[in-house]
């Protein structure tokens, strides 16, 4: 019997072709952005009547994940000359020249072009405006900011908290009380997440002249209590899913236990103000999150 894959010859993709997609790939910031593609799948699974449907949910996720992509990369063209200057980001393709500027900048505004497109036609109005105000913030607002005060990092916890917003407003149809609660959670989550953060990198954004708090204020002091005051606020905002008939009891519970250990880790890190202490709040932020989105969903009323 002839080999039916006799005579086909694969053509490989020259490894230069991988690199450069490999480049592109990581402007769009794909850590970051599996956190956007987790929270706004899980906004539209909560804010759904039923069962949702899948394809409408992968939609509405990859149009809110191409914003932030393209997000991500009109950032980093802005920040190429201050990214130069930091440790962790020097490498990144922008500042080590391996992607030129203009490039970086269509390729940015394709990406958020396609995915505000894609929102307008797979979802609805209302969504497809709170991904452009997720754009424009972020661009026009919150990274100019950067540069200037340390009050950006509020400012900046906006965009990052309207994914799941999005998710829950493209399938339920409008905001309402449990799309507000899925914001305020992960609004409040991020300073205590960015106070660890900042401290860790401290150094570095000195050197690139962000004025973080750890910057402007070397001994750590409004920091930590901005990590505790924000941690302890979540702790009552996290119940509200509960409270508004998103999730159940069970969920409570979690969420309470959850809040309480993220608050205690805060404090630690405010009243210690080391490294050690700002990892532990980093490690513990970056575990309350999912923790507490696999125990809203999973006790979904």
């Amino acid at each position: 019997m002839k080999d039916f894959h006799a005579g086909v010859t694969s053509v490989p993709i020259p490894a230069a072709s991988r690199a450069i997609a490999g480049e592109y790939l990581g402007l769009t910031k794909p850590r970051l952005n599996l956190l956007v593609v987790a929270t706004s799948a899980a906004g539209y699974y909560l804010g759904a009547a039923g069962v949702p449907d899948v394809m409408q949910m992968v939609e509405a996720v990859a149009g809110t994940a191409l914003v932030a992509g393209g997000a991500a990369v009109l950032n980093q063209v802005s920040e190429r000359d201050v990214d130069a200057l930091m440790r962790r980001t020097r490498m990144r393709a922008l500042p080590d020249g391996r992607v030129a500027p203009g490039d970086a900048r269509r390729f940015g505004v394709v990406l958020s072009a396609a995915g505000l497109g894609l929102l307008a036609a797979r979802t609805n109005i209302a969504a497809t405006i709170l991904a452009l105000a997720t754009l424009v913030i972020y661009l026009a607002i919150y990274t100019p900011l950067k540069r200037r005060t340390s009050l950006a990092t509020l400012v900046g916890a906006v965009p990052g908290a309207l994914p799941p917003l999005i998710g829950w407003t493209a399938s339920h149809g409008s905001i309402s009380g449990g799309g507000a609660a899925l914001f305020a959670i992960v609004f409040l989550w991020q300073i205590p997440h960015f106070m660890a953060i900042a401290w860790i990198y401290r150094d570095d954004y000195a050197k690139a002249g962000f004025p973080m708090l750890p910057v402007i204020e070397p001994e750590g002091r409004r920091a930590g209590r901005q990590a505790v005051v924000y941690a302890a606020a979540l702790i009552p905002v996290s119940a509200m899913p509960a409270l508004v008939g998103v999730s159940g009891a069970g969920y409570l519970i979690v969420a309470l236990v959850l809040g309480l250990a993220l608050f205690w880790l805060a404090l630690r890190f405010a009243a210690a103000r080391t490294d050690v202490s700002a990892r532990q709040l980093f490690f513990g932020s970056i575990t309350y999150l999912p923790l507490l989105w696999i125990a809203m969903i999973a006790n979904r009323v």
